[in-house]
């Protein structure tokens, strides 16, 4: 086993955590889309109650919040994909089980690789064997029992939000713009522009603002949305990104569907077979296996 560099100490446990927050989704948004819930509703809740936590620590820290005008535009597209990401996946739970949804999302790290190839960032051997056989795990995780077809829209849905949360890796990684801002204010202003962004599609449509979000308990997922799938998980993301590299980072988010998997059986009674146990065990491995021989 080589030994772990300094930055490899803070950006393989910083992508776990990011898997493991991100995967936590299902656990708060499902209870408030069944309770009738606006996707648009939800999501601004989520993003706003997140600003203002990320604002609070800025301003505790004393941190300044200037950035230029170059940096502000890197910073509108981060926020775009974001937002797309979240709610192409929010979109998708219409349509097929939180746990598949969240799953599916996991492809993003084969996207991430072959967009660092064109980049012409090729990954190590050991990183592409980690990708091929976290891949081949999600593929077998995501195999029912035949008895139920999959929604072609939830899974097309699903595939968006890999996507375009690849590019967002990608951009945190490679943008030497926005190098010297830090985790937590670049993640204050991508999580901004989803505010605005859902703010205005409740304007448009007319949304009832707290569209059937009436209890404590619906308060409580909101903050826990703000909280953990959101500010957790995109400060842990960038700082594993910008710590071992936009692929190995993305591998690490294999942690994602294997929460959502567990939070959809354990919470909302979605089935656990053995095809997802083997497929979390072969993940699992994988991931272990790339850790331990590479440095970074």
């Amino acid at each position: 086993m080589k030994k772990l560099s300094k930055n490899a100490l803070i950006g393989y446990p910083a992508g776990i955590i990011t898997g493991i927050t991100y995967g936590l989704n299902p656990l708060f948004a499902v209870p408030l889309m069944k309770n009738g819930g606006a996707i648009e509703s939800i999501l601004f809740f989520r993003y706003f109650f997140a600003v203002l936590m990320l604002a609070a620590f800025l301003v505790i820290r004393k941190q300044r919040f200037r950035i230029s005008g170059k940096q502000a535009g890197i910073l509108l597209v981060l926020g775009l994909l974001y937002t797309a990401s979240s709610l192409f996946l929010f979109e998708a739970y219409h349509y097929i089980a939180s746990g598949l949804a969240t799953t599916l999302v996991f492809l993003y790290p084969v996207l991430v690789a072959i967009i660092m190839v064109f980049l012409k960032v090729v990954p190590s051997w050991p990183v592409w064997l980690a990708i091929a056989a976290t891949f081949g795990g999600v593929l077998i995780m995501t195999q029912g029992d035949g008895a139920q077809a999959l929604n072609p829209l939830g899974v097309l849905l699903s595939l968006g939000s890999s996507l375009v949360y690849a590019l967002f890796i990608v951009i945190i990684n490679r943008s030497k713009a926005i190098a010297s801002i830090s985790n937590s204010l670049l993640t204050c202003c991508t999580l901004v522009v989803g505010t605005f962004v859902f703010l205005g599609k409740i304007l448009y449509s007319g949304t009832e603002l707290t569209s059937c979000i009436t209890t404590g308990t619906d308060w409580f997922n909101l903050l826990g949305l703000a909280l953990l799938p959101t500010v957790v998980s995109t400060a842990t993301l960038a700082v594993a990104s910008r710590n071992i590299g936009a692929t190995k980072a993305s591998v690490l988010g294999v942690f994602e569907p294997i929460t959502a998997i567990l939070v959809g059986t354990l919470m909302f009674g979605e089935p656990l077979t053995a095809n997802i146990v083997i497929g979390i065990v072969i993940a699992i491995v994988a991931v272990t296996f790339m850790i331990t021989v590479t440095k970074r």
